[in-house]
């Protein structure tokens, strides 16, 4: 079956691997990113539609939602990807816009897509939702207090999510990335798992038999020990 997929944060990094995977497998993709110029390489490159969207803006992430859905004819598997990192500030120095822009992006946009997913979804009795949280959510650092209490609180809502979609025949999948060598991070960390081998992840989850749903896909580099 030609499975239809909405894909957030696509322009970069795992995202952009994602789409690139699945187009290449025959999905049918409606990729997403703020910035319009790499989407539309994105676009090129794939064959896959899509749009820019600013995740910050609660109204703009529902019209996302309604525009693939018109674009694709529907929705099968939802995949919030995208992610935002103020960067490293001690507690101290983190003032109220940027907690303000961590949640928007990193826990409100998915909530909502997520929302209006299940709506549709739940009335179908069928379809996947991921949500790419972080191994971060699993432990704890210094100076990502914003990024790390945020994506704290996507894993708890995922597993809230889990128990309500089940039972309307949705799928929900929690997805924790170890540490991946992309731009999200302002060092080179070659040491790190491949943004393609982090995809082919989450691939290889959504291909999974129908009668499998993975609750959380856990994985890590090596060399990373933080657990």
């Amino acid at each position: 079956m030609n499975q239809k997929v909405l894909v957030t944060g696509a322009t970069r990094g795992i995202g952009r691997e994602i789409t690139k995977q699945l187009c290449a497998l025959d999905f049918s993709v409606f990729a997403t990113g703020r910035d319009r110029q790499l989407l539309d390489r994105l676009k090129k490159e794939t064959g896959c539609q899509g749009a820019a969207c600013d995740l910050s803006d609660a109204e703009s992430v529902i019209s996302l939602y309604t525009q693939a859905g018109e674009g694709l004819g529907s929705i099968d598997v939802l995949i919030n990807n995208a992610g935002f990192n103020p960067g490293k500030r001690p507690v101290v120095e983190v003032d109220a816009a940027q907690l303000d822009a961590s949640y928007a992006v990193n826990f409100r946009a998915p909530y909502l897509l997520c929302r209006e997913a299940l709506k549709e979804m739940g009335q179908r009795g069928r379809g996947h939702i991921l949500n790419v949280v972080s191994t971060i959510a699993r432990t704890s650092a210094p100076n990502y207090s914003a990024y790390c209490s945020l994506k704290y609180a996507l894993h708890g809502f995922t597993l809230c999510l889990i128990k309500e979609a089940r039972q309307v025949g949705v799928k929900v999948t929690g997805v924790y990335p170890g540490g991946t060598d992309t731009d999200f991070r302002a060092e080179e960390r070659p040491d790190y798992l491949k943004p393609e081998s982090a995809a082919q992840m989450i691939v290889q989850c959504i291909n999974a038999p129908d009668d499998v749903v993975v609750h959380e896909l856990v994985y890590r580099p090596m060399v990373e020990s933080n657990f």
